[in-house]
C-alpha cells in the first residue's frame, strides 16, 4: 500500500491541492486555526466568548503562580474542581471590569502608571545604591513572567484602570459609628440558655433490629454498601527533582559558579543607623508641617557641628519612642526592614555620615550611619554544597524544559503504550491496583485529581489508551493508562451484615432520640419541671462556650421578646436537642471600638463593590456555562 501512494504521490499532492485550496479561499487559514485552537465556549461576557483553551492557560499561570509563592501548597488544591471554578470567576470578572473600562472610557494617565511602577516593592527592589533604576534586572523580572517592558507596563496600566471600576464604589463608600454600632451589638448579642442534648447512641441499646429487618434495610440501602469502580495502571513520571539526582557536576563548572556567586552566596550586607523623628502627619496642614521641618532643619545643623552629640539631641528630641532612649539607634538592619525613603538613604551612606532631611511617612528624620557590618565571605568548601545544589537544579529544570514536549508528544502519538517513552526518556514503568476515583492522600502523583480524572475517563477506561502528560507538580509530568478495569459492584449481604446492622441501629437510635427529644419539648413549654436541664450558659456568635453551630443558630434566632423562648434542634445522626433561652444579655464591652467601626466599614464597602459587581454582570450579560462544582 505504502509502495503504492509513494508511486503516485504527484497524483495524490494533486487530489489534495484541490480540496484544500477552495477551503482556504472560503475560511483562510486563519479560520481553520481558530477552529482548532479555541475550543467550547465556557462563559460569555457583553457577547464575546471565553473559551475552553483561555481558561486552561489561565488556571496554569495561576496555579504556577501560587506555586511560587508557597512552594509548600498541596498540588492537589490547585488541582481541584474547586481551584479551577475560582480562576474561572476571576478570568469572567476581568472581563467584565475590562468591558466596563472601555464603554465608560476610563484611563490611566501616564503620571499614575509611573507612580504604581515606583510603589511596587518588587521593582523598589531592583535599584541601584543612586536610586536609578536596573533597567536589565528589570528586563529580566517581566521577561520571567512571559512580558516585555512595554507589556508589562501596559498590563499594569490595564489592572489601574480596572481597579478604578469599583474603586469609585468602594472608595467612597462610609459607615458612620452609630449605624456600626447597632449592627456590631446585634451581631454579637449573647444569650443565657440552657441546652439539653438527646444523644443518639444512648438510644443503641434499645434497638434489636431483626435479621429479616437487616435484609430490607440492605436492599433498601445498597447504595451505601458497594464497591467502588477500581483500576488497576501502569505511569511514568518525568521529574525535575529525580533528573537533578542523577547529574554528575564538573570541578570548573562549580568554581566557576563560586567565582560569579560569592558576594550573594555569603549574604547580604547589613547597617546600623541612629535616627532623630519629628512626627509630621502625612494629613497634616501644611503650616503645621513646615513648622516641625524647619525644627528638624535647626537640630540637623545642631548636630552635623558637632556629630559627637547625636545621641544626646536624639535622646532630648526624637519622637520615636523605640529608639529615643538609645539615643535614636535602631541596632543592625538589611534592606527591606524600614521604609524606602529611609532605607535608600541609610544604604548609601557613608559611616559615620550624617544625611539631610528625610521625609517619610512618619515625618522628618535625621539619620546617621553607624557601622557597616559586610558578610564574612565564605570559602569554596562551605559553599560546596550549595552550589552543587542550586547546579543542579538548574541543569536539571533546564533539561525537564527540553524534554517536556517531547514527552507529552509521544505519550499522545504512542498511545496504546507507555513504553516507547519509558525508552526514550530513560524512566521506570510504575504500576499501582486497586485505585479509586477518590484520591488517597499519601500516594504520591496518584493522589492527583486531574490524573485520576484522566485515568477514569471513557477513552482511557475502554480504549486503555495514554493519558495526556499531566502537571502533577511544579516541574514534574506524569502520563498512565488503564491496564485493568473493575466496575462497582454491590457487596453480598454476607460481606457487609455487619456493617448493615451498625447502619440500622445508628438510624433507628437517631430517629429514637428525636422522638424523645420532641416529646419533652412539648412537656417542657408546657410547663413540665426544668430541674433536669444543665446549667445554664452564656453564649454569643464569638464565644459559642462549646455549643455546635446549629444549637447556635437556633438560640440566637428564637424571639427575644418571648422569654423564656424554646427550640428544637435535630442534629441528624447525633440526635437532638433542646435549647431554652432564658435572657438577652447585651455585648460584652468590646476593647477597641474603633477598630471595629473601622473593619465594619470595611465589610460595608466590599459589600457595596460586590453589589455594584452584581449589576454590571447583568449589564454585559454574563453566563457562565459549565456548571458550579459542589461543595
Amino acid at each position: 500500500m505504502f509502495d503504492s501512494i509513494r508511486n503516485h504521490k504527484k497524483y495524490l499532492m494533486g487530489f489534495l491541492l484541490i480540496l484544500i485550496i477552495p477551503s482556504f479561499v472560503l475560511f483562510g487559514v486563519q479560520g481553520f486555526t481558530d477552529f482548532n485552537q479555541r475550543g467550547e465556549a465556557v462563559a460569555t461576557v457583553d457577547g464575546h466568548d471565553i473559551r475552553k483553551s483561555e481558561w486552561d492557560e489561565a488556571h496554569r499561570n495561576e496555579a504556577q503562580r501560587l506555586r511560587e509563592q508557597m512552594p509548600n501548597l498541596d498540588a492537589k488544591l490547585l488541582d481541584s474542581d474547586a481551584a479551577r471554578y475560582a480562576t474561572l470567576e476571576r478570568l469572567v470578572r476581568d472581563r467584565v471590569l475590562a468591558a466596563a473600562v472601555q464603554k465608560d472610557h476610563l484611563y490611566t494617565s501616564d503620571q499614575r502608571l509611573a507612580r504604581a511602577l515606583q510603589e511596587d516593592p518588587g521593582i523598589a527592589a531592583l535599584r541601584k545604591p543612586d536610586g536609578s533604576l536596573d533597567v536589565e534586572r528589570y528586563a529580566q523580572m517581566v521577561a520571567r513572567q512571559g512580558l516585555t517592558p512595554e507589556g508589562f507596563e501596559a498590563r499594569i496600566r490595564s489592572d489601574l484602570s480596572m481597579r478604578q471600576v469599583l474603586g469609585g464604589v468602594q472608595g467612597t463608600g462610609f459607615a458612620p459609628s452609630a449605624v456600626a454600632q447597632v449592627s456590631l451589638n446585634a451581631f454579637f448579642e449573647r444569650r443565657e440558655v440552657r441546652v439539653l442534648t438527646l444523644a443518639a447512641k444512648d438510644f443503641a441499646a434499645k434497638v434489636a433490629p431483626t435479621d429479616a429487618e437487616i435484609e430490607q434495610f440492605y436492599k433498601d440501602s445498597q447504595a451505601l454498601f458497594q464497591a467502588p469502580e477500581q483500576i488497576d495502571v501502569e505511569y511514568l513520571v518525568l521529574d525535575a527533582a529525580e533528573i537533578a539526582k542523577g547529574l554528575t557536576l564538573n570541578e570548573e563548572d562549580l568554581r566557576a559558579y563560586y567565582k560569579e556567586n560569592v558576594a550573594k552566596l555569603s549574604g547580604d550586607e547589613e547597617r546600623r543607623a541612629s535616627h532623630i523623628l519629628l512626627n509630621a502627619a502625612a494629613g497634616a496642614p501644611a503650616e503645621e508641617r513646615e513648622k516641625v521641618k524647619a525644627k528638624a532643619q535647626a537640630l540637623l545643623a545642631q548636630v552635623r557641628k558637632a556629630p559627637e552629640t547625636f545621641a544626646a539631641v536624639a535622646k532630648a528630641n526624637s519622637q520615636d519612642a523605640g529608639s529615643a532612649a538609645k539615643g535614636g539607634d535602631l541596632e543592625f538592619f538589611g534592606r527591606g526592614a524600614m521604609v524606602k525613603p529611609f532605607e535608600d538613604v541609610v544604604f548609601s551612606l557613608k559611616k559615620g555620615e550624617i544625611s539631610d532631611l528625610v521625609e517619610t511617612e512618619f515625618g522628618y528624620h535625621i539619620i546617621q550611619l553607624t557601622d557597616i557590618k559586610a558578610p564574612k565571605q565564605k570559602t569554596f568548601e562551605e559553599m560546596r554544597p550549595q552550589i552543587e545544589a542550586d547546579l543542579k537544579k538548574q541543569q536539571a529544570q533546564k533539561r525537564f524544559a527540553e524534554s517536556a514536549d517531547g514527552f507529552g508528544n509521544t505519550v499522545y502519538e504512542q498511545a496504546e503504550s507507555l513504553k516507547p517513552a519509558a525508552d526514550q526518556f530513560k524512566l521506570e514503568i510504575k504500576t499501582a491496583k486497586g485505585l479509586t476515583r477518590q484520591p488517597v492522600p499519601g500516594s504520591g502523583v496518584l493522589a492527583n485529581e486531574r490524573l485520576l480524572s484522566a485515568l477514569f475517563a471513557p477513552d482511557s477506561v475502554q480504549n486503555k489508551r495514554n493519558t495526556e502528560a499531566i502537571e502533577t507538580a511544579s516541574g514534574q509530568l506524569t502520563a498512565a493508562r488503564v491496564v485493568n478495569h473493575a466496575p462497582a459492584r454491590t457487596l453480598p449481604l454476607a460481606e457487609v451484615r455487619d456493617s448493615v446492622r451498625a447502619r440500622l441501629i445508628a438510624q433507628r437510635s437517631a430517629q429514637m432520640a428525636k422522638e424523645e427529644g420532641a416529646r419533652k419539648l412539648e412537656a417542657l413549654k408546657s410547663g413540665s419541671d426544668t430541674t433536669a436541664l444543665p446549667a445554664s450558659v452564656v453564649v454569643s456568635r464569638d464565644n459559642p462556650q462549646g455549643v455546635s453551630g446549629q444549637v447556635l443558630r437556633a438560640a440566637l434566632s428564637t424571639d427575644p421578646k418571648q422569654l423564656p423562648s424554646w427550640a428544637g434542634v435535630d442534629l441528624g445522626e447525633q440526635g437532638y436537642a433542646i435549647v431554652k433561652v432564658e435572657k438577652v444579655l447585651p455585648r460584652a464591652t468590646p476593647s477597641a471600638q474603633n477598630q471595629e467601626v473601622q473593619q465594619y466599614a470595611q465589610w460595608w464597602n466590599a459589600a457595596e463593590a460586590q453589589a455594584h459587581y452584581e449589576l454590571l454582570k447583568q449589564r454585559f450579560k454574563v453566563k457562565i456555562l459549565v456548571p458550579e462544582p459542589k461543595q
